[in-house]
């Protein structure tokens, strides 16, 4: 176990990124409202391109411009108004969040599509996934390190008083390590990336970025080791989709801090939200099977919801935030 302080408080919440709506600042008054230890960039990807996970992400490399072309993002030869609508996007909600917090003195998260998910999801000019060349894999993320290190940059100015965290969404990364990611055509997959090679290009994102940094997958299989070694301070996954805990205690062990998503990110047949006293009884149970001391949990594990909330109503994504920030507060009261 590292001696490491944690980025956030004890009994810290947080939200995954994504909301639903377009009012963007009706939605980071929510996020500022409900999650006062650790409040988040609010995500609104129902604005239309630009405002998505890829093209918001995109919108922050340096030197490689995107467009969309046939509803995908792909490299372009010049920047266009594609290009322009992402920033402006990216430009007006950082300055909500500026407005809304502009005395905020405590960590505050921000979000953008890890190196391997980007890699996944544009597309060469030629055509196909920019995954399929490992030199454009380079040289995107050479571009994204620079462009999140520019980003971070600008919310630190934006909330002088603040911490940034970084967090890398990658819900691709086990697909890519795994030679899932299917080619153009359907019939066939990209080959897997060498698990060495990317482990360095995430490290160098994150040792770029300059700022703690947490790695998201809502996915099966999270590369937890690979994650831990590459320099992330902690990992966000899906407490439902752990099937083997050994791996996850061995991470928390050597240093990994969690962030547990143990609320589901879409309404039940029910339609409530969790109450607070079950998502932190998830949280314990998970913690309990791994044998940690529970004077640990608060500190180490961070509650969040179990992924975005985009496909949420808006009254089930405030309850479900609302119900992860008391859920941190009984567990840091233990």
């Amino acid at each position: 176990m590292n001696d490491q302080p944690w980025p956030w408080p004890a009994g810290a919440a947080t939200g995954i990124g994504s909301l639903p709506g377009t009012d963007i600042a009706e939605a980071q008054r929510i996020v500022l409202g409900e999650l006062p230890a650790l409040p988040h960039l609010a995500e609104l990807p129902a604005r239309g391109p630009g405002a998505d996970l890829v093209g918001r992400t995109a919108g922050l490399l340096v030197e490689l411009p995107v467009e969309l072309y046939a509803a995908r993002w792909r490299i372009a030869p010049r920047p266009g108004k594609d290009l322009r609508r992402a920033r402006d996007l990216m430009e007006r909600d950082l300055d909500q969040l500026a407005e809304q917090a502009e005395e905020y003195a405590g960590p505050v998260k921000v979000q953008a599509a890890g190196p391997f998910t980007l890699a996944a999801s544009l597309e060469l000019p030629i055509g196909g996934r920019l995954l399929r060349d490992p030199g454009a894999v380079r040289d995107l993320t050479g571009s994204l390190a620079e462009g999140l290190r520019e980003h971070v940059a600008a919310v630190a100015r934006r909330l002088p008083r603040a911490s940034v965290l970084l967090q890398l969404d990658e819900p691709s990364l086990p697909a890519v390590l795994a030679g899932r990611v299917p080619t153009e055509s359907g019939f066939g997959t990209h080959r897997a990336v060498e698990s060495g090679v990317a482990g360095a290009l995430l490290g160098g994102v994150i040792e770029a970025a300059g700022v703690p940094t947490v790695v998201h997958c809502c996915a099966p299989d999270v590369p937890l080791e690979l994650i831990r070694s590459a320099g992330a301070v902690g990992v966000a996954l899906d407490l439902g989709l752990v099937t083997d805990l050994d791996p996850l205690g061995e991470t928390i062990d050597a240093g990994l801090g969690l962030l547990a998503g143990a609320a589901p990110a879409l309404p039940p047949p029910s339609g409530r939200a969790p109450t607070s006293a079950q998502v932190a009884d998830r949280i314990r149970q998970v913690w309990d099977q791994l044998g940690f001391p529970r004077r640990r949990l608060a500190e180490q594990v961070v509650v969040t919801p179990a992924c975005g909330l985009a496909g949420a109503t808006p009254a089930y994504a405030r309850a479900v935030l609302a119900a992860c920030r008391d859920a941190g507060r009984r567990l840091s009261e233990e």
